[in-house]
């Protein structure tokens, strides 16, 4: 064989597995963005969110109403909520998107209200 040959050759390998290769990752793209579509019509679908918040205290009633008034006082920022769980009642803080997010205002509630926690919640 001359080295013509040689060189069509060699040329025409390099472009069939170029020309593959191009066809695979297009097609690999085209799964990707129907994943992402299938993922946002299920997100669309689905309504569970989970949102995070304090906890300030679980107890009495009493006691739960007054962390709520003292907490409105001292972080009126974060919206507070009175729940009852049979037997006790909870004093929770915050909707928070992420755990990142509760966990930044943790650091700051605790300073004043130490027992606190950060809860995971469905919506």
């Amino acid at each position: 064989m001359n080295k013509l040959s040689i060189k069509l050759i060699i040329l025409l390998f390099f472009a069939t597995f170029f020309s593959t290769n191009k066809m695979f990752s297009q097609s690999e793209n085209e799964k990707i963005n129907a994943l992402i579509e299938q993922k946002k019509a299920f997100n669309k679908t689905n309504k569970n969110i989970m949102v995070f918040k304090i906890q300030l205290y679980n107890g009495n009633e009493t006691q739960a109403y007054a962390i709520k008034r003292n907490f409105e006082v001292d972080f009126p920022e974060y919206r507070t909520k009175i729940i009852y769980k049979t037997p006790e009642w909870k004093t929770h803080a915050g909707n928070f998107r992420t755990r990142l997010e509760a966990d930044r205002a943790l650091n700051i509630v605790k300073l004043k209200y130490t027992g606190a926690i950060v809860l995971e919640e469905k919506i």
